[in-house]
């Protein structure tokens, strides 16, 4: 005989929700690493080669100023 009150249950949701709430920890873990990384790369490409983050990806003419007007990525001149 056990010592369990009569109105103790099993709950198997709760262990879904524990089981669900550790795969989002592990989840959101992974990707706060991923993006530490990228930005770590990206800085080192920046100084390596002396081309911005935004340039790196294809952005550059968007932080450029005039230059985006020219290309139309802008609907407005600086």
């Amino acid at each position: 005989m056990t010592n369990t009150p009569i109105n103790a249950s099993y709950a198997p949701e709760r262990d879904e929700q524990q089981l669900h709430m550790e795969q989002l920890q592990r989840a959101e873990r992974f990707n706060g690493r991923a993006a530490m990384l990228g930005i770590v790369i990206g800085i080192l490409t920046e100084a390596l080669t002396g081309a911005g983050i935004a340039h790196q990806i294809g952005l550059g003419p968007l932080v450029d100023g005039y230059a985006a007007c020219r290309t139309q990525f802008l609907p407005f001149c600086f």
